[in-house]
This record gives C-alpha cells, structure tokens and sequence, in this order.
C-alpha cells in the first residue's frame, strides 16, 4: 500500500450504485460527499428525512452533477429495514457498494421495534438484516462490495449471548463496545461465506479511529454539551480524516476481501487508512458462526448465497 492514501486516490466512481446508511451527517456525508464527486449514484438511507434532504442540497451545492436520492430506513424496526430493501429493488437492478455506516451509540436503555437493546439492534441486527435482504443484488452484480463499519470499540468488546438485550443487566458503554466487535465479526464471517459461495462480491470492515461526529450526542441526534465537544475535538481527527478508512475500503481496487481498515497512527486512533491487524486477536470464528446464527434466527432474515456472481478460476 502507498504511502498516505487520501481522497484523491479514489478511482472514478461513474455508473456505480451506492448505499449509505446514516448517510445525512459526520462520517455518512463526509463519505457521501467523496463518492459523489467521483461520479457515484447515491441513495443516501436516512432515519430523518429532513436531515436527509438537507445533505443531498449540500452535496449538490457543491457537485450540481450528483445523483443523490433519499430513502427512508429505520435501522431499529426490521419492518422498515425489509421496506427499504423492497423500495430499492423495486428501483434498481443493481447495487455496486453497501455502506453499512449508520450507528448509535452510549443511549441510556432503549429498545428497538422488535425489542432488542437499541445499540446490538440497530448497529448490527438492523445491518445484518438490511444486507441478507440486499445479497442477491449484491451478487448478481460484478465486483460488488459490502462495507461494515466498527469501531475501536471493538477492541475491548464481548459477545453476551445470555444478555444479547441488556435484560439482566445493561451498561451503555459495554454495550457499544459489544455492537461493534458484532460489526467486526459479521464482516468477517461474511467474507468467509461469500468466499465458500465463489462469489465475487467482496466483504470489508473498516473503522474510523477517534473521529469528531455527533455520536457523542448519545444516540439524542442533538449536539452534545460543549466541554464533550472540547476534550472529543483535542483527541479526535476531523470526520473528512474519520472517512478516509470508508473510502478506501469501499474504492481500493487492491482488496481481496475479508480485510480491516484503520487509520495507521498510533493506537489505530488518527492518521491515514491501512490493513489494520491488531484487531485480528477480537477475530474468532466459533463466536462469528454463533452470532451468525442468532442473528438469523433474531431478524429471522436468512441469507441466500446461490445467486453468486461466480469468480473467473
């Protein structure tokens, strides 16, 4: 890998369907914004609608040329999530890249529509099941890629499979932590899957380090209280920085698949995108087919790998 990959390096984009998840702000709109002026056709997928709106103006302000479409998901209610997969096939015939980007994170404890503790919910259940219902477009278009973005959370995270939904016990921060090493592991048993099915779509994980985004507003959407601001912007790189590890692995012709890109500074925290490896010890594959499985039977979404666009032997 070259030194310093930045924005500039991203291939032309013309022709390409792409999907971002919590698309209108921080880290989503940033990435929204690079693909765009490469050429990409947007479907920026929104919670808010107005918030949406506002960010296809935006990027349109500054590349009239862009196509920016906004459709509405709910990552929380699976109804929604199978709803905008529904509207999208309706629509298109293919799906070039998948962003899994949206995510919330420290909420005191909520629940989603089905019940499941807000962050597991909608960080991974909401995009596990929003790719299972999107894999068969996925495949039958050629060099796809399905993007999950963790986190460095996910550094110190545990799967609880005897408290998935914070019943026995819930702790907001151990919570977060355990939403994206799920984020980790699914892009990874995705791979793997996907490997087994020779198909050509590709699987990649990817986080952002210490980027400065509204996250930290505690999934409120509004802006957090100034001192968090402060202290957040001293350790924490700009969310066009925060982006860079998305866009690489959503562009870099070079992947194969299966990797985890990070920012190459110290602790994974700032600086440029590279193979991140010191996440490989979080990486463990009896845990990875157990939340596969549990997802499938929570989402009671099963993934279908036999429309695989085959890869050339």
């Amino acid at each position: 890998m070259g030194q310093q990959w930045t924005a500039s390096r991203i291939p032309d984009q013309t022709g390409k369907r792409i999907i971002i998840t919590g698309g209108s702000g921080g880290l989503g709109l940033e990435t929204a914004m690079e693909l765009a002026a490469k050429g990409a056709a947007l479907v920026l997928a929104v919670r808010n609608a107005n918030k949406g709106k506002q960010a296809a103006v935006q990027i349109n302000q500054r590349y009239p040329q862009a196509q920016v479409e906004i459709m509405p998901l709910d990552l929380a209610d699976l109804n929604s999530v199978r709803e905008f997969a529904e509207l999208y096939r309706s629509r298109y015939t293919s799906l070039d890249i998948l962003i899994n980007n949206a995510g919330v994170m420290i909420p005191p404890y909520q629940k989603t529509k089905q019940g499941f503790e807000l962050q597991f919910g909608s960080n991974h259940l909401g995009h596990f099941a929003l790719t299972g219902h999107l894999l068969p477009l996925l495949m039958a278009t050629p060099h796809s890629r399905i993007v999950t973005l963790s986190s460095i959370a996910a550094r110190t995270g545990y799967i609880y499979f005897n408290n998935l939904d914070g019943r026995i016990g819930y702790r907001a921060g151990k919570f977060y932590c355990q939403s994206k090493l799920a984020n980790l592991l699914f892009a990874k048993e995705l791979q793997k899957r996907l490997n087994e099915a020779g198909a050509d779509t590709i699987s990649v994980g990817c986080h952002p380090g210490i980027a400065n985004t509204n996250l930290v507003s505690r999934g409120s959407g509004k802006q957090a209280i100034w001192p968090v601001r402060f202290v957040w912007g001293l350790f924490s790189q700009t969310a066009a920085f925060g982006a860079l590890p998305t866009l690489y692995a959503a562009t870099e012709p070079s992947l194969i698949g299966g990797e985890f890109i990070g920012p190459d500074g110290p602790g994974s925290r700032k600086g440029y995108p590279q193979h991140d490896i010191s996440f490989e010890h979080k990486v463990n594959y009896g845990t990875a087919a157990k939340l596969w499985k549990v997802s499938e039977e929570l989402t009671n979404v099963h993934y279908d790998f036999t429309s695989a666009h085959q890869t050339e032997e």
